[in-house]
């Protein structure tokens, strides 16, 4: 039995039997890290001893709370007391903040042994980190969750905490061909993430099955455990190509339909059309997130203007800061009524399945990929997650996403374990 290959929830049973300990768990997951990370660099810090210290202190003590001895990783947007936090940025390479983000808190309670911080984007934006993709270090694993998709995938942890602002968690998980979940907005506090964009800005689950990724989400709410029974096959699936499906890769397209024609046979499923408000917010959440990303990093932009890369600074942010407060406050208005009609769609679907990005992971490093597939589903604020297919195309996965209505959290997850086994089993 190889100890990190096992999905989080037979870790936890291993741990829960006494079979095994939380330091020979840990083990098993630094010396696949020291095995790997030159190669894949998901991390921006790994804190082996601190990690020991605590597994010890676990052992010691018996295992307890729903994550009890897992190692975890934290996106590095996200602060850790006990671990440095630089947002991907070199104006905070020294920083150490004071306390944990509410999140960290939350994992820490539940038992969770936090191995490091995973690598982000620049502010959780555009500027790729160093991590590859690890099914092929040729290509991107996507961002701005890069560091915690490409451990996860790449047996280095077994869960790992991420963020999403448009497509951060949906677009990484993909790529590198695991589960994503972003939960309804505001369902888990942001307390110390770095702010992006306010009115869209979540945490994000990063797990090798949808079961692992409820383990975490409940975890994360402080809940009782809950799994998914699978028992989706009477909620109605709606298959929308959404207004970009012009842009997925052809082979990737037939892939995705022979997908959803698998799970129309096992479901209630029907074409989507959206209306004509919610085909257009993509470009009212643009100037939203843009506008509060400019004004969110003013001390940085500021005080700290050399600190900033160009993509950056010349890019989202001079957009956001060309969005008057009227043009604000306007695309704020169109979202607040985008999510009113999102209320009619929803009364026709129970879920949604669309495209997570436009195919496979790029070749290159320079770009974290394609954001448009989410960004609609970002702006109504509701739960999505992203399922990897049995098909690959050049050995590379493809994510179908499913999304519900806001608040309806378990009800995806009980949808994405049904699309789950329609979609055919995971390749390792």
């Amino acid at each position: 039995m190889i100890l990190n290959r096992l999905d989080a929830l037979a870790q936890r049973e291993a741990l829960e039997a006494g079979s095994v300990s939380v330091r020979a768990l840990l083990e098993a997951h630094l010396e696949r890290i020291a095995e790997r990370e030159p190669a894949v660099q998901a991390f921006a810090h790994v804190d082996a001893e601190g990690a020991r210290r605590t597994a010890d202190s676990l052992d010691r003590a018996g295992v307890r709370g729903l994550l009890g001895g897992l190692p975890l990783g934290i996106k590095d947007i996200i602060d850790t007391a006990d671990q440095p936090t630089a947002y991907g940025s070199v104006i905070y390479e020294a920083h150490r903040p004071s306390v944990d983000a509410a999140s960290v808190a939350m994992l820490r309670a539940a038992g969770a042994v936090i191995v490091g911080k995973t690598v982000t984007a620049e502010f959780a934006h555009r500027l790729p980190g160093p991590t590859r993709n690890p099914l092929d270090l040729s290509r991107t694993p996507g961002g701005s969750s890069s560091g915690s998709a490409a451990a996860v995938a790449d047996w280095m942890l077994p869960l790992a905490l991420g963020t999403q602002t448009t497509a951060s968690v949906i677009r990484p998980a993909s790529f590198c061909g695991i589960v994503g979940y972003r939960p309804t907005f505001g369902l888990m506090s942001c307390a110390g993430v770095k702010p992006s964009s306010p009115s869209f800005d979540t945490l994000g689950v990063f797990g090798r099955t949808v079961r692992d990724c409820a383990l975490m989400r409940d975890a994360l709410l402080g809940a009782e455990l809950r799994p998914p029974a699978g028992e989706g096959g009477a909620l109605r699936f709606g298959f929308c190509r959404t207004p970009f499906w012009d842009r997925v890769e052809p082979r990737a397209a037939a892939a995705m339909e022979r997908a959803v024609a698998r799970l129309a046979q096992v479901s209630a499923f029907g074409e989507v059309v959206l209306p004509d408000a919610l085909a257009r917010i993509a470009k009212a959440h643009r100037a939203v997130s843009s506008y509060e990303l400019a004004t969110g990093l003013a001390t940085e932009r500021h005080q700290h203007p050399s600190g900033l890369s160009p993509l950056l600074r010349d890019g989202k942010m001079a957009e956001g800061l060309a969005v008057s407060p009227e043009a604000y406050v306007e695309a704020v208005t169109a979202l607040e009524h985008a999510r009113l009609s999102a209320a009619d769609l929803f009364a026709s679907w129970d879920v949604i399945v669309a495209p997570s990005v436009s195919g496979i992971a790029d070749i290159g490093l320079s770009s974290t990929g394609p954001a448009e597939f989410s960004s609609i589903w970002t702006a109504l604020h509701g739960p999505c997650m992203t399922i990897p297919l049995a098909e690959r195309i050049d050995g590379m996965p493809i994510g179908l996403q499913l999304i519900a209505a806001r608040g309806r959290d378990h009800l995806l997850f009980e949808a994405a374990e049904h699309a789950a086994g329609a979609f055919g089993p995971r390749p390792d």
